[in-house]
């Protein structure tokens, strides 16, 4: 493994302001930690990409990440998770630590939910991947899941943020006969976490949502922690950057931080 110092970032990548849900939870659990978010605001959302193209954005992303001398790049996206976390490892390989936001809340629901029916919602790249469903079966925990995928979601959180004309979609894709009579239910969307007030809001309290951001956090911590990585010292910068500028994801880091963020522009694809 490359030889790193604590004071090195924590370089942090979606499509769009999904991620922000999990780098809010990362400043809040790690306040000294210095952070590089990289928003491909041009390819949003992941999630109705090909496997392939959502490699090549990865791939691309985790090489400016290591320019930007990173010591942990956190892939914090499920289509990306899904599809790219093996290839980015590889290419990583030992220049930096490599995570994604799927490990973390599939061991969470191994301790949590044991011989329990959890439902999960996530775009159709995450829910066709069949890797939460691998994983989990793989545990042998006695635990029944059932995926639904939400395409539309993630679009129309990044235009509409938590108003309500997201609600009509929520009560199209929740009443789902599949996503009846849980015990829990995972946002396996970065973007999700946005619009959870309105999902606990439908299920009436009467089902736990499993929100990934802490779980995701927490991890992140843990494992700096287990490398001696960890900032105690840092005063926490954070430094934006995205492939392509929308007004959807300036607004958002103003909101999920409230201070006046600023964001270059790095085109990545140009």
């Amino acid at each position: 493994m490359t030889k790193h110092t604590a004071s090195q970032p924590i370089g942090i990548f979606d499509s769009g302001i999904g991620g922000l849900t999990v780098a809010k939870a990362i400043v809040n659990q790690l306040p000294n930690e210095n952070l590089i978010y990289f928003g491909d605001t041009a390819h949003l959302p992941y999630g109705d990409k090909s496997a392939a193209a959502i490699q090549a954005y990865s791939i691309k992303i985790a090489h400016m990440l290591l320019q930007q001398k990173c010591k942990l790049i956190l892939i914090a996206c499920n289509s990306a998770s899904a599809a790219a976390y093996e290839l980015v490892k590889e290419y990583i390989a030992s220049k930096a630590i490599v995570m994604n936001v799927i490990d973390p809340v599939v061991h969470f629901v191994r301790d949590n939910y044991a011989h329990k029916h959890v439902g999960l919602i996530g775009t159709k790249q995450t829910v066709n991947s069949n890797v939460y469903k691998k994983k989990i079966d793989a545990l042998n925990a006695g635990i029944t899941l059932t995926s639904h995928p939400t395409n539309l979601l993630a679009s129309a959180i990044e235009e509409f943020g938590n108003r309500d004309v997201i609600d009509s979609l929520l009560n199209e894709y929740l009443s789902h006969p599949s996503l009846q009579q849980m015990d829990a239910l995972v946002l396996a969307c970065t973007h999700y976490p946005i619009v959870k007030d309105k999902i606990i809001h439908y299920y009436q309290n009467k089902i736990a949502i499993i929100d990934p951001s802490d779980i995701i956090a927490r991890n992140v911590k843990k494992r700096l922690e287990h490398d001696h990585l960890l900032n105690q010292n840092g005063v926490g910068t954070k430094h934006f950057y995205i492939s392509d500028y929308t007004e959807s994801f300036a607004n958002g880091t103003k909101l999920f931080f409230n201070e006046d963020i600023s964001l270059e522009h790095y085109p990545l694809w140009e």
